[in-house]
């Protein structure tokens, strides 16, 4: 995430570095998940973490974890990556370095899911 986003925050444009961890957070999904590309944004992340049939749920969790987790992950694309694709948002360093944390966090839930997947198939 870094090498997409990093550049981008250094230079002050914290709203497209925003945009660019999020978008990869997306696309990670998409392709972890192997989903299609007409899955886009919180119905993607929807279905993905599904709490019965998401490719990446855990369904060694609590059923309300695991809508809980796909809330999180429909919510943040919704909240932090639509936002910036649609029109301009003003955001300080301090909020950017928070919402590219967020990313980064659910970057690492992400790939966690993946190894558990290749153990599957």
């Amino acid at each position: 995430m870094r090498k997409r986003s990093g550049g981008t925050f250094l230079r002050g444009d914290y709203d497209t570095a925003v945009f660019q961890a999020f978008k990869e957070v997306e696309v990670r999904v998409r392709e972890v998940a192997k989903l299609d590309a007409e899955e886009l944004g919180t119905n993607l992340m929807r279905k993905a973490f599904d709490a019965i049939h998401g490719p990446l749920t855990d369904k060694s969790l609590p059923k309300g974890e695991r809508e809980a987790l796909a809330h999180l992950f429909a919510g943040a694309i919704g909240s932090y990556k639509n936002p910036h694709s649609h029109r301009n948002v003003i955001i300080d360093a301090i909020e950017a370095v928070e919402m590219i944390i967020l990313a980064s966090h659910l970057l690492k839930i992400v790939d966690s899911r993946s190894g558990s997947l290749e153990e599957v198939t």
